[in-house]
This record gives structure tokens, sequence and C-alpha cells, in this order.
């Protein structure tokens, strides 16, 4: 049977909104100069890296959080059973999701200055990815841009370039190939052919003069994580 959320309708949004007030007032808006790790010295990690020059990028991408199970039903954000929905632990790595993205500067991972999730009509997924960056986006006082549905990545990844770095996008994870391909970092070292079968996970795509480097790091945010 699928978790329920943790939660809902005006109690959720009342928890929830209790839990991110001290995000929000830390400051929002986002690194001037993202930074992420990079080698001390070529091919050893360490040192933090230099600040982010022109043609540089940052992309983060996650897979949405937790789906109902096979014959499951999910809710949505007023709890009321929705298939398309985020199961219920899925709703609580969305609550989550702020702490994978501190304010505090040397963090693991940057602040995301833009947020992209999967749009569109008539599919599950885009209602997943949506509500799986919902509270992030809140966090950050940034909108959620949504206007691409799954197989439009090639379009998604050129506002994404073009938009403030570092950018954070949430995915369906059959479409996450074509947008490692529309990068034009599918050949990297170390990047998976395709997405694994979990949820919490982060690729991180860093482009320096002009070459993209691939890293990928656990969430860690709810238990039973990997």
């Amino acid at each position: 049977m699928p978790e329920a959320p943790a939660g809902s309708g005006p109690r959720r949004r009342a928890v929830l909104a209790a839990a991110l007030a001290p995000l929000a007032g830390a400051g929002c808006t986002g690194e001037e100069a993202w930074r992420t790790p990079a080698p001390a010295a070529p091919g050893a990690p360490g040192a933090p890296s230099a600040p982010a020059g022109p043609g540089d990028a940052l992309v983060m991408v996650i897979r949405h959080a937790e789906k109902p199970y096979a014959g499951g039903v999910g809710r949505d954000a007023q709890g009321v059973d929705d298939p398309g929905s985020l199961a219920g632990r899925g709703w609580r790595r969305a609550e989550r999701l702020p702490r994978l993205f501190p304010p505090a500067p040397g963090s693991s991972l940057p602040r995301p200055a833009a947020v992209f999730a999967a749009g569109g009509k008539g599919a599950a997924a885009p209602a997943r990815c949506q509500q799986t960056v919902a509270a992030l986006a809140t966090a950050l006082r940034t909108p959620v841009r949504a206007e691409f549905a799954v197989g439009a990545e090639a379009a998604l990844v050129q506002a994404a370039l073009a938009a403030p770095m570092p950018v954070l996008v949430c995915w369906e994870h059959s479409g996450i190939p074509r947008l490692t391909r529309a990068l034009g970092a599918d050949q990297v070292p170390g990047t998976p052919a395709t997405w694994p079968d979990r949820h919490d996970l982060v690729w991180i795509f860093t482009r320096r003069r002009g070459r993209w480097s691939f890293r990928e790091l656990p969430q860690h945010l709810l238990p039973g994580d990997v």
C-alpha cells in the first residue's frame, strides 16, 4: 500500500510553511558566483573552484520524488487521491529538499538560481516533478519554470543554459538521457547511460572552458536513502 502524505490540506501547508520560514529568511537569492568542488591540483579532489566565467555552467538534475506503488494512489497538495501525484514518501522528500541546498557558504551543492520542472498536460510526471520542487522554489523565492514537456529536452536545455546559474532541473527519469545528450554531456566519463531506479540522487554537470564534467551525489534526505 502507498504511504499517505505527511498531513494533508491546510495542515500540510501550515507545517510546510513553518519548516520553510527559517530558510526563506536566511537569504534566497542564490550565490553570485557559484562554486562546486574541483581539483586542488590536476586529478586531485579537494579545493574549491574559481568563480564561474563566461560560458561556464552548472546544471543539477534530479528525478521527481517517489510515486505510488503499482496499483496505489498518490495524493495531491490538498490531500486528495490522485494517481498522478506523489506518494507519502515522495511528499516527505519534497518537503525536505530545501535542506539539500542550504544558504551557508561552502555547501556541497550551491543554491539554485533557476528551477525547472517538467510541464505539459495529460501525463503524470509533470505533476510529480512540479510537486517535488515546490517547497524548494518557495524557500528560494523563485518561480518554477514548467513550460517544457517531457520530450522537449532540447528546448529545455537551451532555456536552462540561458538562465542564471546554477540551474536545477527536476525531470522524468526516462527523459534524463535525452536531457544529457542535449547538454552535450552524454559522453563525459562517468555519466550513466540511464537514470537508475532511485529517487535520492543528484546529477551535477559542470562546464568549464567549454568542457563538461560529471558528478553524482546522494541526497541523504530520508531514512533508507542509500
